[in-house]
């Protein structure tokens, strides 16, 4: 929950926080202090909840302490000598565009760009740059020139009565400096670059600080205090800026036409078998009418056979039902506020331990289904739901871990945190998946509407456009399409690094997902059905699971069109996550379309007397 704002007093001490470095280009984060910056006297580790080390945030302390409504001009931090490691380190870092991020009483550290566009409009861009690549007028020669100078603003709010204040936004502006004085005297040292009684202060990198080896670098920086009219509550609003809400609307509702297209087709569906022939089949009075009964009915004696492999569907309903449990519950708290971006690592948190719960509803799911097959071994089946996706998974995660660890990234998972995760996994998780199975296994199984025949009967020559992996990859699309535009937003706050938190939006998309799901595997199910093609178990699964290829060419597209990353390394981090995405994606919405055809059939066959 929030908490209520801390209120400082005048020349209150504000410690700043130095978090991770983060780059888009590389996508690699590396702590704060393995750039030759200034060091405080002893490095203190910020507590971190489980969600900010799975994102590698690396939260310490720094030398920079300001006084509350203390400005001050030219402090001197440190000298650092750069050798040829550093110089390197340094370079390598300002050449990936790497970026600084601090904290200031929970605020990220912003720089406000102005807007091209709009006159007096800025927008925000997380953290400052370690420095910039440019060349000195006359010559071609690409130079590395490091920021060294932080001209720091803090914003207050300030309640009048009792003269305390809090603080409502944290910005600076980075400059290169090559500063210049007399005697080195540590921090009492007389700059003549910047001299606040010579009213010499710094308002430009007019003559910057190049990276050489064997040369010092002198940081600097200034920080001043302004009044400001944000409240406390909406101190985050500038983080957020919504680039624009339009294309939110716009998506709801090119999705809505979607789901509005076939809710008719369904309703259509509905009212011929359940309406018309249903009244005409349970009146046939001859033997020739009842020859000419629609397709469908032809199939009753085999539509409720166990499928091939039975056993891995319902390991795959099972995650689904898992999946979709997490995803509905964190939906919900973050709809309700709870996960504000303020809460870092919050939503990461939320959802694996959710995920962890949701064990129970898997095993459930899964050995409900099997028993409808017959099947009687159900711990074996439990097994199979509790190590299948989150094994899978897992294997991944480790192979990524170990590529970013010998990048020596702060985005490398340490080993407790992976040994807790170890443990969610065998100590909850799992155990929940066989209480699940066992409960679902004790109820009576689910009756089938109609009688299997012995004899399973022969499926006929199938039309082109009925083949199996034509309508698949064709019921895919439409789920994709009504989540598509949203995709887009969450892909750029996941790789570039800003804040998602229009949950508002991906709750309805979530909804609209959910019904473009059934809907499709509905109508494609119907239309299978009627040319007598009855093994419609596994397809109903797969057509709307094959969302998640299209998912996959679409983040394959995103990296191509929208990010440059330039690293293997970095390159293969995307598409290992991408993966673990699609395949859960996968799982989410084949399960949604099998229930729906599983209802769906259920419905169609119990109103039909068959003698």
């Amino acid at each position: 929950m929030h908490q209520a704002g801390k209120w400082f007093m005048q020349k209150d001490h504000l410690p700043v926080k130095v978090n991770k470095l983060t780059s888009i280009k590389t996508q690699l984060p590396y702590s704060f202090y393995s750039l030759p910056f200034c060091k405080p006297d002893t490095i203190v580790d910020s507590a971190e909840n489980l969600g900010e080390v799975l994102r590698g945030d690396r939260i310490e302390n720094s030398p920079y302490v300001f006084e509350m409504r203390v400005p001050q001009m030219c402090q001197i931090v440190c000298k650092i000598s750069v050798g040829e490691k550093e110089g390197k380190v340094l370079k390598e870092k300002i050449e990936d565009e790497y970026r600084v991020n601090m904290i200031l009483d929970n605020l990220p550290l912003v720089v406000p760009i102005q807007r091209v566009d709009q006159e007096g409009a800025y927008f925000y861009q997380h953290g400052f740059h370690v420095g910039a690549k440019g060349q000195y007028s006359g010559s071609k020669d690409e130079k590395y020139f490091i920021h060294n100078h932080l001209s720091f603003t803090v914003k207050y709010h300030r309640d009048a009565q009792r003269d305390v204040s809090r603080i409502v936004a944290f910005e600076v502006k980075p400059y290169s400096v090559k500063h210049e004085y007399g005697q080195w005297n540590d921090k009492k040292t007389h700059l003549t670059t910047c001299d606040p009684n010579a009213k010499r202060i710094i308002t430009s990198s007019d003559s910057p600080l190049e990276v050489e080896a064997g040369k010092d670098i002198v940081f600097t920086y200034d920080v001043d205090f302004k009044e400001s009219d944000i409240k406390w509550a909406s101190r985050w609003d500038s983080y957020l800026l919504m680039t624009d809400d339009q294309i939110h609307w716009f998506s709801i509702v090119n999705s809505l036409m979607i789901v509005l297209f076939l809710s008719g087709m369904v309703a259509m569906i509905m009212l011929r078998t359940l309406y018309r022939d249903i009244s005409k089949y349970n009146q046939l009075e001859t033997q020739e009418e009842a020859q000419e009964e629609t397709g469908w009915k032809l199939v009753h004696g085999d539509v409720f056979r166990p499928p091939a492999n039975s056993d891995w569907l319902c390991v795959y309903v099972g995650t689904g039902v898992q999946f979709f449990g997490m995803m509905l519950v964190t939906m919900v708290f973050a709809v309700l506020g709870f996960l504000s971006p303020s809460n870092r690592g919050g939503l990461m948190t939320a959802m694996l331990l959710l995920w962890v719960f949701m064990g129970l509803l898997a095993g459930y799911s899964s050995s409900r289904l099997y028993k409808l097959f017959k099947g009687s071994e159900w711990k074996n089946i439990a097994l199979r739901t509790a190590f299948t996706f989150p094994g899978s998974v897992f294997t991944v995660f480790f192979f990524l871990n170990i590529l970013i660890w010998g990048q020596k990234s702060s985005g490398a998972v340490p080993f407790t945190t992976m040994f807790a995760l170890v443990l969610l996994w065998f100590g909850i998780s799992v155990p929940l998946v066989f209480v699940g199975s066992y409960l679902g296994f004790k109820k009576p199984a689910i009756e089938d509407p109609v009688k299997t025949n012995k004899i399973p009967r022969q499926v006929p020559e199938q039309a082109w456009y009925m083949n199996s992996i034509f309508s698949i990859l064709i019921g895919g699309i439409l789920p994709f399409g009504a989540v598509f535009i949203e995709l887009f937003f969450i892909l750029t706050s996941i790789w570039l690094h800003q804040f998602y938190y229009i949950f508002g939006f991906l709750f309805l998309v979530f909804l609209i997902l959910i019904v473009t799901c059934a809907e499709i595997s509905i109508v494609l199910c119907y239309f299978q059905l009627c040319s007598e093609d009855y093994l419609w178990w596994w397809r109903s699964y797969l057509t709307s699971g094959s969302s998640a290829l299209y998912l996959f060419l679409y983040a394959t597209f995103y990296f191509y069109t929208k990010l440059e990353i330039t690293k293997f390394v970095s390159a293969i981090l995307y598409f290992g996550y991408m993966l673990i995405a699609s395949y859960a994606f996968f799982a989410l919405t084949g399960t949604i379309g099998f229930y729906a055809c599983l209802m769906f059939t259920r419905l169609i066959y119990s109103s039909v007397k068959i003698e």
